[in-house]
């Protein structure tokens, strides 16, 4: 159990939220931003509306999931030890629960806000300026799911795997969750505040602790029990 890790991280978290809860920098930063790349929404920026929109959309979401299997795989390639296949696939199994339980616990969290889009008047929308489906807009937008599945990915890659994929993966966290900024669907602090203060108080005591390795090595015994090809019984 890494106590000092566990720590840092979540006095990170601690004065992440505090900067949140009793100072304005959020306020003034989410509105700059927002009013920055709203004004860029119109009809007079036929190429900017069109690439944002489109990096807005489902297929361009999907697309990105597409990237973070390369990016897990790559951290597969790079792992030398036996029976590496099981082994991640115990590290993607206990990282899809982790991820789907964080989900349903911040969807009951007792506060949140509207996007940036729906909370002042004379706004601009993409969907008003393009001509196929994207999103500009959530009812409740905090936190950013997207970057805390994002936070969840890059977290476990830099628990098991090599740093060269973990700092990609960092990388994708600004890249992947900025164009639901830029479109208004988020506020700033959804993901940097809400997002990122949440996997700092949470994911250190799942990482940090024999919590997720315990599961990582169930998932490995489990496939060396039944004999299966690739496992270190089988080297």
């Amino acid at each position: 159990m890494h106590s000092k890790r566990i720590i840092c991280c979540n006095l990170a978290g601690l004065a992440l939220f505090a900067s949140w809860l009793w100072f304005s920098v959020w306020l003034v930063l989410d509105d700059r931003i927002f009013f920055f790349f709203n004004q860029f929404i119109t009809s007079e920026h036929p190429i900017w509306i069109n690439f944002l929109a489109a990096v807005n959309t489902r297929y361009f979401d999907a697309a990105s999931f597409g990237m973070l299997l390369a990016i897990f795989g790559w951290a597969i390639s790079l792992d030398t030890r036996p029976g590496r296949c099981w082994r991640w696939l115990g590290v993607g199994l206990t990282m899809l629960v982790v991820a789907g339980l964080l989900a349903v616990a911040t969807n009951k969290l007792p506060y949140g806000h509207p996007s940036p889009t729906l909370s002042f008047n004379h706004v601009n929308f993409l969907t008003d300026v393009v001509s196929f489906d994207t999103k500009d807009a959530d009812k409740n937008s905090f936190p950013g799911d997207h970057g805390l599945m994002l936070m969840v990915f890059t977290a476990f890659i830099l628990r098991f795997g090599d740093r060269r994929p973990a700092i990609l993966s960092a990388l994708m966290i600004a890249v992947l969750s900025a164009p639901r900024v830029m479109a208004g669907a988020h506020w700033l602090q959804d993901v940097y505040m809400g997002s990122l203060s949440i996997a700092l108080l949470v994911l250190p005591w799942v990482l940090c602790t024999p919590i997720a390795p315990r599961c990582v090595d169930a998932i490995e015994r489990m496939a060396e029990q039944f004999h299966l090809p690739g496992t270190r019984s089988m080297t």
